[in-house]
């Protein structure tokens, strides 16, 4: 029996210690409205997706792909990888602006993407309160260089500290803007029809509240650009009562297949 495949990253990594928090899904929903002041970025997504129909399915998908890139084997990471890469392959979008056709898979849309989810990951677990140095922050940024390299992105050029990613930022904000797709966007994300008949139950609410969280925790430069700088404190608050609140639950219950198996495999490991 041959030594376990433990992926990209492994136990010893800060990433597989950071993604064990269930808080991270709230990172998923920070980084879509971060992602939507791009205006390519935004166009890139309404023009290839039917996320206001399938929303739900949506964001499972998105997360099966995370997890199987933190969590997977070598080879079910690399699959994932070429699968992504395929489909953005034969996307492209019109700029609303210039009117120019663009590739989705252009490395500018895809360093942007790439770093507002992993910096959404890295705030959004530190804010709750997970035990996240800046030495483990910044080792978690070079690791998810491996996943950079998975969408097609040359590490070399993807910011892969924290002092990069903020310098990252400071060059990107003068292409970001509020646009009618970005406000749509924002709104839909706090106010998403309700799948499997929960529209009129306290999910809604509930959403909202979550939701609402996400947006609190953005960039102070991002919650103006929406034009809403509201104070992050009540924010980070409220996370922090979400991470212990799902501390208190059945590990059992918060973990994918993918995490199981991992941890699985770990255990053959050591």
């Amino acid at each position: 029996m041959g030594y376990p495949d433990l992926g990209l990253f492994g136990p010893g990594s800060v990433t597989w210690r950071l993604h064990q928090e269930p808080i991270l899904w709230l990172a998923g929903v920070r980084a879509l409205f971060l992602q939507a002041l791009h205006p390519r970025a935004m166009a890139g997504v309404a023009q290839n997706s039917d996320y206001r129909r399938d929303s739900a399915g949506r964001l499972l998908r998105t997360a099966n792909y995370v997890g199987t890139v933190i969590f997977g084997t070598t080879a079910q990471a690399e699959r994932a990888g070429q699968r992504l890469r395929r489909l953005h392959a034969r996307m492209t979008a019109v700029d609303p602006d210039t009117g120019e056709t663009f590739r989705v898979d252009s490395p500018e849309l895809l360093r942007w993407v790439h770093v507002t989810e992993v910096e959404s990951f890295l705030t959004v677990a530190r804010r709750a309160g997970a035990p996240i140095s800046a030495a483990d922050a910044n080792r978690y940024l070079t690791e998810q260089l491996r996943a950079a390299a998975l969408v097609g992105l040359d590490p070399d050029d993807v910011p892969g500290t924290v002092a990069e990613v903020e310098e990252y930022y400071t060059a990107t904000r003068p292409e970001l803007r509020r646009t009618p797709d970005a406000v749509g966007t924002a709104r839909f994300l706090l106010f998403p029809p309700m799948p499997y008949g929960l529209g009129f139950t306290l999910a809604r609410p509930a959403w909202t509240a979550v939701a609402a969280t996400a947006f609190g925790l953005l960039p102070s430069w991002a919650r103006r650009l929406y034009g809403l700088p509201v104070p992050d404190l009540p924010a980070a608050l409220t996370a922090r009562t979400i991470r212990l609140a799902l501390s208190a639950l059945p590990q059992s219950m918060l973990h994918s297949p993918l995490y199981k198996d991992a941890m699985r495999r770990a255990a053959r490991a050591a």
